[in-house]
């Protein structure tokens, strides 16, 4: 299974890039993983949304998972429920969409399978991509019975 993550804006912060780095490295294991980092729209109002819309359009394949704060809340075993079940019906890359800071343009959300919220808190970008991770990570060693989930 392929696990796509698109992303908009880049990690920053050497202690955020190390999280990030330890995951793609366990997750190595369980997926091919692959993170697409999009630049940020310069425009800083609800437009941005618009202007990434072609970047991210042009990096979906696959089981579209768009996160969103409106989008449905999967416990981690849910969650590990869901990846099975995508790989089930046929489906060789899940493709997990994180926009930018004002979300993601509607069309994303429409062309995707499911939206998913993670909670209705908002999280700063670079913390959610390690969270994301984190839970898929989570999720493969919930379906392999490893001890990681308790």
């Amino acid at each position: 299974m392929k696990i796509k993550v698109v992303c908009v804006g880049a990690i920053k912060e050497s202690f955020f890039k190390d999280a990030v780095n330890e995951y793609i490295k366990r997750l190595q294991k369980y997926c091919k993983l692959e993170i697409v980092e999009l630049k940020q729209s310069k425009n800083d109002t609800e437009f941005a949304k618009q202007d990434e819309y072609e970047d991210i359009n042009s990096h979906l394949e696959g089981y579209v998972i768009t996160l969103a704060i409106e989008g449905q809340e999967l416990s981690s075993k849910d969650l590990a429920t869901k990846i099975n079940d995508i790989a089930v019906k046929g489906y060789s890359t899940i493709t997990f969409v994180i926009g930018g800071s004002f979300g993601v343009d509607d069309r994303i959300k429409n062309k995707s399978q499911m939206l998913l919220s993670f909670s209705k808190l908002t999280f700063p970008h670079q913390l959610f991509r390690i969270i994301l991770l984190e839970q898929i990570y989570r999720a493969y060693n919930i379906q392999n019975n490893t001890p990681y989930h308790k």
